[in-house]
């Protein structure tokens, strides 16, 4: 059914059910908001979005209000103004108002709201307590001082995520958003996600940064620096320079990065070939060896520490390879370093992901086979944006270069990890090879791709049926797990990806403001991109990636093997759940 009703004397025709807000939108006018955030966040607390509605004395918050049949709104009167402006510098009386030196500066909702509505004082100076930094996490900082209490991060991560470890604390004016017993995030189940990060409208949370970290190893001249980039990045980097959101930046990566002095610039895509070849084949064997099933992949380290704290009992369901970033870093300490002659101890490997719970999966101790940390800094794409600002260089100006040899080559299979479902196809790809002994041509395997947070399919695979499933984000983790508990579904093999969408919307992504994401779909823009990568690519499939044949041919002999075993693999252990 359809609601008709007036917008500033405009008629408008919405659905039945559709609010204020979006009624407005239909119609390309704007309403201000804050708190709102589309499908995660729609309490109206901020009341930065009111509107008069005839006939009734107070103003509505439009991100809540629904429509109703013959309805007559208007959202630019001087009252409303007035107010939004009031409740704004309201908000702004008790927030930590460093601007210049936030790592939100001129990337900040609340920043740009208060150029749009004019506010150049703080005529309510209140009372403004001072809260200490929470930085014990390997991964997020949080700083409430600049928090605006919008519950953006509560509801992502208790609605969306199921995680739960944060949420407001006393009542009032002394509110708070912490977790329980204002604990740090350290020492809760939190899964170092970063959704939290990407939904904060301000500089409440943060990433880790180890910008410093990496400029030090780079200034010291006994360090190998060498660097390796994932394949979210290169669909994302591009926005932290304005360039549109799913924009391919390969090229321009490869050259930035070699003008910061790296002594190799190479790609995870090619340590992902790697994790498809040790993961299906740890699938096959599990197959035909009666091994525990489903087998469920390993890669997203937020689903991992999910997993040991929430559903321990499945630990010994996940794959044992190690992430393709971490698999990386061991071959470069182990062959690479064998075969060029460098003390492992000197190499130094960095990281650039999408997401921020590489960085607390980076400080595993069980992730150093080679007696050094498989890795030893991880930056975000949000980070190399900023490296790349530090180095002066014109990124949208820089030609295309190239990765460097010999972890310069990637399949499309690789590629598409960055999405959800894409290690599902990625692995099927090779598997449905092997099993049948053909080089199989239809290579796309449309049933796991998409933005649903379940998707199941059943394949019949040289006379094999493999019923697998491909979920994104914790909470759909949650509702699939606890249907395989309960005994009503069954698979052989389950992708789980931590960040709703995949990693090409993880938590170290750049940040897309609430207003955009009212437009655009972010997911679907990026992993666009991340499929036409995979379309251009000359191999598409993990065993077919040359580089990868020759070091199994010349160090590892075979996938699963004794020595890929030791330095490809890991092992899970239970986490305390606190809640």
């Amino acid at each position: 059914m359809s609601v008709n009703l007036k917008i500033n004397n405009i008629d408008v025709t919405v659905p039945e059910g559709s609010t204020i807000l979006e009624a407005a939108r239909s119609i390309d006018i704007d309403i201000p908001t804050l708190c709102y955030l589309k499908d995660i966040n729609e309490v109206g607390s901020c009341r930065i979005c009111v509107v008069e509605v005839k006939g009734m004395r107070a103003l509505q918050a439009s991100c809540v209000y629904p429509v109703s049949e013959g309805m007559e709104v208007f959202t630019n009167t001087k009252n409303v103004r007035d107010v939004r402006k009031i409740n704004l510098e309201l908000i702004l009386s008790n927030h930590e108002r460093k601007c210049l030196t936030c790592n939100r500066n001129k990337n900040c909702e609340l920043q740009t709201l208060s150029n749009d509505l004019g506010v150049s004082e703080i005529r309510y100076e209140g009372e403004n307590p001072h809260y200490n930094v929470d930085k014990l996490s390997a991964s997020i900082v949080r700083d409430p001082n600049k928090c605006i209490i919008c519950r953006r991060c509560v509801n992502v991560c208790k609605n969306i995520q199921t995680v739960s470890v944060i949420d407001a604390n006393e009542r009032g004016f002394k509110t708070i958003i912490g977790s329980a017993f204002n604990m740090p995030l350290a020492e809760t189940p939190c899964t170092n996600c970063g959704q939290c990060i990407v939904v904060c409208p301000v500089g409440a949370l943060r990433e880790k940064e180890e910008i410093d970290t990496v400029w030090e190893a780079l200034a010291d001249p006994k360090k190998h620096v060498f660097v390796q980039t994932a394949p979210a990045v290169r669909v994302a980097l591009g926005e932290e320079f304005d360039m549109p959101i799913g924009t391919r930046v390969t090229g321009k990566m490869a050259s930035a990065l070699k003008l910061m002095g790296f002594d190799g610039v190479f790609d995870t895509n090619t340590a992902a070939d790697f994790t498809i070849m040790e993961e299906g084949t740890e699938l096959l064997q599990r197959l035909e060896n009666g091994g525990k099933l489903p087998l469920i992949t390993s890669c997203s380290p937020g689903w991992v520490k999910f997993c040991e704290h929430n559903f321990p009992d499945f630990l010994d369901n996940l794959s044992t390879a190690k992430s393709p970033h971490e698999m990386f870093g061991a071959i470069m300490k182990s062959y690479y370093a064998e075969k060029q002659g460098i003390d492992p101890a000197d190499i130094f490997v960095v990281s650039v992901m999408p997401c921020t719970a590489k960085k607390f999966e980076s400080k595993r101790e069980e992730l150093s086979s080679t007696g050094y940390p498989d890795v030893d800094a991880v930056v975000t794409t949000r980070e190399l944006g900023k490296m790349i600002k530090q180095s002066g260089i014109d990124f949208v100006k820089l030609p295309d270069g190239e990765f460097d040899a010999p972890f310069g080559i990637g399949s499309g299979a690789a590629a598409i990890f960055g999405t959800t479902g894409g290690v599902m196809e990625a692995a099927l790809r090779t598997v449905a090879d092997i099993l049948t002994g053909e080089d199989i041509k239809q290579i796309e395997y449309n049933a796991v791709r998409g933005m649903k947070g379940i998707k199941e399919a059943s394949l019949q695979i040289a006379g094999k049926k493999v019923r697998i499933a491909v979920v994104s984000g914790l909470g759909n983790a949650r509702k699939l797990l606890d249907k395989i508990r309960a005994g009503e579904v069954q698979y052989e093999f389950i992708e789980i990806m931590g960040c709703p969408g995949g990693c090409v919307t993880g938590g170290g992504q750049p940040i897309v403001s609430s207003k955009i994401k009212m437009d655009i779909d972010v997911h679907a823009a990026r992993a666009a991109a991340i499929y036409a990568e995979d379309e251009s690519m000359e191999v598409r499939k993990s065993y077919k990636n040359p580089i990868v044949k020759k070091i199994y041919e010349d160090y590892f002999i075979e996938p699963c093997g004794h020595l890929s075993h030791k330095l490809l693999h890991t092992h899970y252990k239970q986490r305390e759940n606190y809640y």
